[in-house]
């Protein structure tokens, strides 16, 4: 028997492919088969399930073209009910799996379908546990994106208050956790860095384990919840409805464009996409665009930073540097792509259009500004980051907000220093600015990090 798991950083997101004697299950895949079938053939494996924890809200899943391509059956727990065949699992039925065996466990809570999955050994003794959202390393799923009419977030949470202690925590102490998101996912407020553990471990360090009551508990799941990336909700549609197979989204999406094109487009609301590095973007870009590059945790940030429906245009690298873009966009349902640039930023800068850049000091220059107080010290980090150590007098609007809290910013006379925790999500904030009007802007390179390293005035606690 073999567990592999294939983790998407740009998503924050883990898959499990499990092998038992020729036969296959995929727990939870991204959106491309490739990687999948690609394990299975290496082990002579036929994937006979593909096993959904729940419908995920933060990227579009592969169960569908997978199925169609290796005839699997698609596995949901109960309450499930999409426009699609599956197979709709009563709690605590078994699957066998080569000489393994899986029994879903109905642990409802994140949302009112999710189930984990049990693996348990030839022997018949339990082995790993695929939880889904129900838990994560050091963190449990946010409970407030099924919410409705007749379920509120609370309601959630007291759900997944029974799941923990009557599914999770009765399991013994060396069964394997592999949770579906790891640090940096929006499906949990604080997810640990690693991502796997142990229900020995767990039960010591998640706070979401240790023994209280119901109220405490449901207390502290819904405490400082901020609101999930609008996406989420177009995400859960489309993994309940179906969509269309990936190479017809490449034929849609894969369509060169000339300079005028661009700017047509452009006049009509459409958004000029970056994906270069930050380091890349700065010293050039079409004006007006948005920066979020494949270098760090494109998917998330675009899926929190664009709206799902508006028009797309790609300004990468090259053509390979297109394709990842357009995949990594599909991976989480933005499909409304009209095209790249042809040429890149080389041939509209040849071309004399209309460009931008960004003015990028260092941390040594930013903490000279700093004392001579000549600008404003601008924070886009997460709350939890803030709250370990901010810079003294900073501004703080973390970048999820920036859209809608810029009124709280001088256009006019204030110079802005950006900084976020590394220089990523910064580049990202500036390039928003920028396309909002905003002109005084300089951004920290390497953030915050390298603010400390630069001894800059840095309060620590809470703001």
């Amino acid at each position: 028997m073999k567990v592999e798991q294939l983790y998407t950083k740009c998503l924050s997101e883990a898959s499990y492919i499990i092998i038992s004697d020729g036969e296959a299950a995929v727990v939870d895949p991204i959106r491309e088969s490739a990687p999948y079938l690609a394990i299975a053939k290496e082990h002579n494996a036929s994937i006979k399930y593909i096993l959904e924890t729940h419908f995920h809200a933060d990227f579009v899943s592969g169960h569908l073209e997978l199925a169609k391509q290796t005839g699997a059956t698609i596995v949901y727990g109960p309450n499930a009910n999409p426009s699609y065949d599956v197979h709709v699992a009563k709690d605590e039925e078994t699957f066998s799996l080569g000489n393994a065996t899986i029994q879903v466990l109905h642990t409802p809570g994140h949302t009112l379908e999710s189930s984990s999955f049990l693996l348990k050994d030839e022997a018949g003794n339990d082995h790993a546990v695929f939880t889904g959202d129900t838990l994560f390393v050091g963190e449990v799923g946010r409970p407030d994106l099924a919410v409705n009419q007749d379920i509120s977030r609370e309601d959630l949470a007291s759900m997944l208050y029974d799941s923990l202690n009557t599914k999770i925590k009765s399991l013994s102490d060396e069964v394997i956790v592999y949770p579906e998101h790891g640090a940096g996912s929006a499906c949990g407020k604080n997810i640990g860095k690693e991502n796997s553990s142990t229900i020995g471990e767990q039960k010591q360090s998640n706070y979401a384990l240790q023994d209280m009551s119901r109220e405490q508990f449901v207390a502290k799941l819904t405490d400082g919840l901020v609101a999930p990336p609008a996406y989420f909700f177009e995400d859960a549609k489309i993994n309940k409805q179906g969509y269309k197979p990936l190479d017809e989204v490449f034929s849609a999406n894969m369509n060169g464009l000339s300079l005028e094109e661009v700017e047509k487009a452009q006049n009509k609301g459409a958004l000029v996409l970056d994906a270069r590095t930050p380091d890349e973007f700065e010293k050039g870009f079409v004006k007006g665009a948005l920066n979020i590059g494949l270098n760090g945790q494109f998917a998330i940030w675009v899926g929190t930073m664009v709206d799902i429906k508006r028009e797309l245009i790609i300004v990468a690298k090259d053509i390979e540097q297109v394709r990842e873009t357009v995949t990594r966009l599909a991976r989480i349902g933005y499909e409304n792509v009209l095209g790249y640039l042809e040429g890149g930023f080389g041939a509209w800068e040849f071309a004399k259009k209309p460009i931008d850049t960004v003015d990028s000091i260092s941390a040594a220059e930013a903490v000279k500004e700093m004392k001579r107080m000549s600008d404003v010290t601008l924070d886009v980090r997460e709350p939890g980051e803030v709250e370990k150590a901010h810079i003294d007098g900073a501004k703080v609007i973390r970048l999820q907000e920036l859209l809608h809290r810029h009124s709280e910013l001088d256009k006019e006379t204030t110079g802005y220093l950006v900084h976020c925790g590394g220089g990523y999500r910064s580049m990202i904030a500036v390039s928003l600015l920028k396309q909002l009007g905003f002109t005084h802007l300089k951004n920290i390179k390497g953030g915050f990090a390298a603010l400390e390293k630069e001894h800059a005035p840095i309060v620590f606690g809470k703001k």
